[in-house]
């Protein structure tokens, strides 16, 4: 077991499966040192737990829960191309998306939920540049959607 999956087990975390892509693209694709995920869903045991917008069907501290269930399948996309997540070198940008009620203005509080994961289980390799977007609909109706980019050591 890696260093980092040895921090989400004392976290209280299990590494997903690979969530499988809703259309024609890859979870996540390595060029040179970096590996870009696609948009991960909060998806567990293969469905969505909660569905609409964040500020009407959706809370605020539910969409952060569930922007950490984003980061953990990010991290399972990462290990399914590099094999092992100790060669995450840094977490180098974060982009993170809300299915947000047209009044509701706590999208980045919201994209803390990934943020804050990435930092508890990688330490300094977690900090990252940021983007939270607020968004009218997500595939499949989710509240949230997440990707990130990695730089990664060779292997």
């Amino acid at each position: 077991m890696s260093r980092v999956e040895e921090k989400l087990a004392e976290l209280g975390l299990t590494l997903p499966p690979v969530a499988a892509p809703v259309a024609a693209y890859v979870p996540a694709l390595q060029t040179g040192d970096f590996v870009f995920t696609s948009g991960q869903l909060p998806v567990v045991g293969g469905k969505l737990p909660t569905t609409g917008k964040v500020g009407a069907e959706v809370s605020p501290e539910e969409a952060k829960e569930l922007a950490g269930i984003c980061a953990l399948n990010a991290l399972a996309a990462v290990k399914s191309v590099i094999g092992d997540l100790d060669r995450i070198e840094q977490v180098v940008k974060v982009v993170g998306f809300v299915a947000a009620a047209p009044d509701f203005i706590g999208v980045p509080a919201v994209v803390n939920g990934t943020s804050e994961l990435l930092g508890a289980v990688l330490g300094d390799a977690g900090t990252h540049a940021r983007s939270a977007v607020g968004v009218a609909v997500l595939p499949l109706d989710a509240p949230v959607e997440v990707e990130i980019l990695v730089k990664v050591r060779p292997a």
